[in-house]
């Protein structure tokens, strides 16, 4: 017998212990498969149950903010009526002290409506029931609008509401409801927060689709560390004005997500103590929101 042919059982041996190891590491590697896969499964099983969770926690949230903002209306509209009678004097005259106690009355009741609203309009978007009804209009009008409801409340002589005139801007169509409550938002905010000077609101093509539009103020300025907060619910950034004001720190998060809505974005450029320019860019004609492609 040759040395090849002595050689050859030990090979077919050594063959056959090779498949079996490797056999052996493929059911090890089956094993840990199967195990990983059912971890898979588990972790997905829990992710799901978690985004149901998450899902009711947020519709519950929803639910009881349309009902205590419904809720609330009756009571703020009689405070508010109750408060129109006396300063129309249809109950006799008013003392100057008494007027400017009424006065006040119907101040802080006009400013718990607004935050009803703002909780109300929350409530709608995370909901996903507010409705774009896109249409064609004139930015012209829009600033005229805007312009008229704002006149009323300049109550502070050191302080001017300037609408540029749009350029080379054509007819828009998207929902100017929704762009007018993002602009009034910007607005009062401006106003708000600014002690003298001017609040400048402008818009212009970003590009052929796209248009700006900018509310710049003199007020006193955001610290770059709360540029990203602003824009979240029920935040306000701490200030001494700000200490003096009420509001529920909904406006600019509303704002952003109704710019998402209109197919756009929101943005901030501030420094503190040298004022503000908060804009929103949109597109210049809404195909589908994002909430109808839902």
């Amino acid at each position: 017998m040759t040395q090849q042919q002595e050689a050859a059982p030990a090979t077919f041996d050594e063959a056959v212990a090779a498949l079996a190891a490797s056999r052996r590491e493929i059911e090890e590697l089956r094993a840990e498969l199967e195990e990983t896969n059912r971890g898979v499964v588990a972790l997905y099983g829990e992710l799901d149950s978690q985004a149901d969770r998450l899902r009711e926690a947020t519709e519950l949230k929803s639910r009881f903010l349309a009902y205590m903002s419904h809720e609330f209306r009756t009571p703020i509209n009689s405070i508010r009526s109750i408060a129109r009678l006396l300063t129309d004097r249809l109950d006799g005259p008013l003392t100057e002290e008494q007027e400017r106690q009424v006065n006040f009355i119907q101040d802080t009741a006009t400013e718990f409506a607004a935050m009803v609203d703002d909780l109300l309009d929350l409530a709608r978007v995370e909901a996903g029931r507010v409705e774009i009804s896109p249409a064609w209009f004139e930015m012209v009008d829009l600033f005229t609008a805007l312009r008229g409801m704002f006149k009323p409340v300049l109550t502070n002589p050191d302080v001017v509401l300037v609408f540029e005139q749009p350029a080379d801007i054509p007819k828009l169509y998207t929902d100017h409801h929704k762009l007018s409550q993002i602009l009034r938002n910007y607005i009062s905010n401006a106003l708000k927060f600014t002690q003298q000077g001017e609040v400048r609101v402008s818009a212009h093509r970003t590009d052929a689709d796209m248009v700006t539009f900018s509310v710049r103020d003199t007020g006193i300025g955001i610290a770059p560390e709360y540029h990203d907060a602003v824009f979240q619910d029920f935040t306000q950034v701490d200030s001494p004005i700000q200490k003096r004001l009420r509001g529920t720190g909904l406006g600019l998060s509303l704002s952003k997500r109704l710019a998402i809505l209109l197919g756009g974005s929101v943005a901030l450029e501030s420094e503190l103590g040298k004022g503000s320019t908060f804009s929103v860019t949109i597109p210049a004609q809404l195909t589908t929101s994002p909430l109808q492609e839902g």
